[in-house]
């Protein structure tokens, strides 16, 4: 039972179809076709080994749509559990606002962030929700009330139970959205391990129960008419040995299969998130998403890289690093075009990777020391800029670690002030510092926020009050230290406020 193309073509081609889909777009749409939407949550499974079992249906989903792998967080954040992975995937939250963190989802903030099906209850009440899970807690717990059917299947039943319930809704009854969880790739992992044939041949029957939803779908009397989104996600991986809960990046692993009018067929992204099913459900069904209800998802439909994203191609495996595999690729000290990294009173020696400002990937900067919190940047995406003293210090230095992060110059208005946003995660030892300046049209920088203590993964939204007669500011992230801990720098921009 559970215990809970190139990269850059293939980005620019997805921001050309959300530019292609916009308000004017979606709205032609709909009133062409229903919008529905289908989620299927495969418990504890890994996406390389969909790749390597006998599974037709779900490579015939990542054919048509987007296949987008994806990794979660660890202790002391949360652990590779089901109660916070399915409560995250639901919500559109991560567990430091949902609170769940283990599987008895004590002290759960389902009231402040409630499940995707009852945010589509409360925008629209005439919509049909329907939840069936084969591990109770779902329906029990985090679906709330306000949802139509919430059905948990009899342990006797099972996964079979569980899937006959939902093709028997989405072929003969009218729901608008629709979640189904299926338990038995966990169960085998638990048994036999993520290595073993077992494993592989649970996959295999989750596959042909996920072609049965999707053949009811497709054989509807109104499907022709409808606009369905499939969503296949998983909560968290497995060890090859068998079991979850931990750091290591096999129990960390997610991912989305995702089919549907703006998706790309055989597209690949890395920006996608956990919180994201909930945001793309929502979007997809025409609701608009409140900044106020604090997600963390952003709609799968509505990508947006960002200007470290670009670097993916550019990419390059292990210098000094001895715990990363050789065949990872996952860092570069390159930036993007119009940024600059000042190295100019940067120490000398130390690890080759982390040598001032970084740009790399959730994979190689955890695997570079695991259970040191790196786990729980979980708010950046794909590409981030990583200012880590810790890990330089691992080699041979002379001096102290300083480096600054330097922005392309943003236009803004005189006058008039600006809000500077940015995803950031700082796990602080004296003397290290963070600093973030301002440049306004190249006078001299001016600091407007300093980091002297942790700070928890968060996007960070400073306000600058833009002098007169100022057409442009310029970001500078200065990080200074020793062997001491590490800055992240995300998603930058300045907007007018």
């Amino acid at each position: 039972m559970s215990s809970r193309m190139s990269r850059r073509s293939l980005l620019a081609s997805a921001a050309g179809l959300a530019l292609a889909a916009g308000p004017l777009a979606s709205v032609a749409r709909a009133a062409a076709k229903t919008p529905k939407v289908l989620v299927i949550g495969l418990d504890g499974t890994l996406l390389n080994r969909v790749k390597d079992a006998d599974a037709p249906n779900l490579d015939a989903l990542m054919a048509a749509g987007l296949t987008a792998p994806s990794s979660i967080y660890a202790n002391p954040f949360a652990p590779t559990l089901s109660g916070p992975g399915w409560s995250t995937l639901i919500t559109g939250v991560w567990p430091d606002k949902h609170n769940v963190k283990d599987n008895t989802f004590t002290g759960q903030k389902f009231a402040q962030y409630p499940d995707f099906l009852t945010r589509i209850e409360t925008a629209k009440p005439s919509l049909s929700t329907y939840a069936v899970s084969s591990w109770a807690p779902l329906t029990d717990t985090v679906f709330s009330s306000k949802v139509d059917t919430r059905v948990s299947t009899p342990s006797a039943e099972y996964d079979t139970g569980t899937t006959s319930r939902a093709v028997a809704q989405l072929r003969d009854a009218n729901p608008d959205a629709v979640f189904v969880q299926l338990d038995n790739v966990d169960h085998a992992g638990h048994s036999y391990g993520a290595a073993s044939q077992q494993y592989l041949d649970a996959v295999h029957g989750v596959d042909t129960q996920v072609g049965q939803m999707v053949a009811a779908v497709k054989s509807r009397a109104t499907y022709a008419s409808e606009d369905w989104l499939i969503m296949v996600t998983a909560d968290h991986g497995h060890t090859d040995a068998g079991g979850h809960g931990g750091s290591s990046w096999p129990e960390r692993q997610t991912f989305m299969i995702a089919t549907g009018p703006t998706l790309t067929a055989g597209a690949v992204r890395y920006d996608v998130k956990m919180p994201d099913i909930a945001a793309s459900a929502l979007a997809h069904l025409g609701i608009a998403i409140d900044p106020a209800w604090g997600l963390d998802g952003r709609p799968v439909q509505q990508p947006a890289p960002d200007d470290f994203d670009a670097l993916r191609p550019q990419l390059a495996t292990r210098v000094d690093e001895t715990g990363i595999g050789a065949a990872v690729i996952g860092f570069t000290h390159t930036p993007p075009s119009g940024w600059s990294v000042d190295n100019s009173a940067m120490g000398t020696g130390g690890v080759t990777e982390w040598r001032g400002w970084s740009f790399t990937t959730d994979e190689f900067w955890t695997k570079a020391q695991a259970d040191q919190n790196r786990e729980g940047n979980i708010r950046a995406r794909n590409v981030f800029a990583v200012a880590d003293g810790d890990e330089w210090a691992d080699k041979a230095f002379s001096g102290s670690f300083d480096s600054a992060l330097v922005s392309p110059p943003y236009p803004v208005t005189a006058g008039a002030p600006a809000t500077l946003t940015y995803t950031t995660y700082y796990r602080h030892e004296a003397p290290q510092k963070g600093e973030v300046l301002v440049s306004y049209d190249g006078a001299a920088p001016v600091t407007v926020k300093t980091y002297t203590a942790d700070t928890s993964s968060r996007v960070e939204k400073v306000t600058l009050q833009v002098p007169s007669g100022a057409r442009t500011a310029r970001v500078r992230f200065r990080y200074t230290g020793g062997n001491n801990w590490y800055w992240v720098i995300d998603d930058v921009s300045i907007k007018p406020a």
